[in-house]
């Protein structure tokens, strides 16, 4: 899996979390919680996102600035390569789906 970077945000120690555009999704770079699929982002990540895009998948505040979001373990040695994790992170890929609705209600004039 090719991955491009897109963005890092959070600690002031190394900026992680970190997001990654892959082949047919996101690559997430988060920390790590009690569940291996299972990973916490700031709120700020999502921002990076490509435009007009949105991870795929189940978000949950956690009320404290950040959501936990699951995702496919990446455990691939050549994807694992590109990539500084640090003891405390873990790397998880998510799919990318197209926003074609912004919100909002239709006008009725």
């Amino acid at each position: 899996m090719t991955l491009r970077f897109l963005g890092k945000i959070g600690s002031n120690k190394d900026e992680c979390p970190q997001l990654f555009a892959a082949d047919n999704g996101y690559v997430v770079i988060a920390w790590k919680t009690d569940r291996t699929e299972i990973v916490e982002i700031p709120h700020a990540l999502l921002g990076f996102l490509e435009k007009n895009t949105y991870l795929d998948t189940p978000l949950t505040d956690t009320g404290r600035g950040t959501f936990t979001l699951t995702g496919k373990l990446v455990t691939d040695q050549k994807t694992l390569s590109q990539i500084k994790i640090e003891p405390y992170e873990t790397a998880v890929e998510v799919p990318r789906a197209e926003r074609d609705y912004f919100g909002g209600l239709p006008s009725h004039d």
